[in-house]
């Protein structure tokens, strides 16, 4: 079964309006990109099938901080996450505590949830009182 979806390309400013034509099976599960349109470099092309077949996110947020200055520290993982296991992640941010001081790029987690991304500092945290 065949259907067209539309989205805006994000890889680069120019924000294409892309159109891509995906063949479905029955069940719903596997997807293959019959045609892409709307594209105006190679860029867009590659983000637009990779959308279809196995979408992926940056996760920017924050984690909690012991005896700091502040409450949260900002963190971003250091790669893209399969958006199906995208909120599991960002509640997964919610048991890690980091205490300082950290520099800023500090990795906070390795592998993070076996993702093959790591999650690090996006700022610096100095010693709590």
């Amino acid at each position: 079964m065949a259907e067209t979806r539309r989205f805006v390309c994000i890889v680069c400013p120019r924000g294409c309006a892309l159109e891509v034509d995906v063949d479905v099976d029955v069940a719903g599960e596997g997807k293959a990109v019959l045609a892409l349109r709307g594209n105006a470099c190679a860029r867009g092309e590659v983000y637009g099938r990779s959308e279809i077949v196995d979408p992926r996110r940056s996760l920017t947020s924050t984690v909690r901080v012991a005896n700091g200055k502040r409450r949260r520290l900002p963190v971003r993982s250091t790669g893209t996450i399969p958006l199906p296991r995208l909120r599991e992640a960002a509640r997964a941010l919610d048991g890690i505590v980091v205490e300082g001081p950290l520099a800023c790029g500090t990795v906070i987690a390795v592998d993070f949830l076996g993702l093959g991304v790591d999650i690090v500092a996006t700022d610096q945290l100095e010693r709590g009182m």
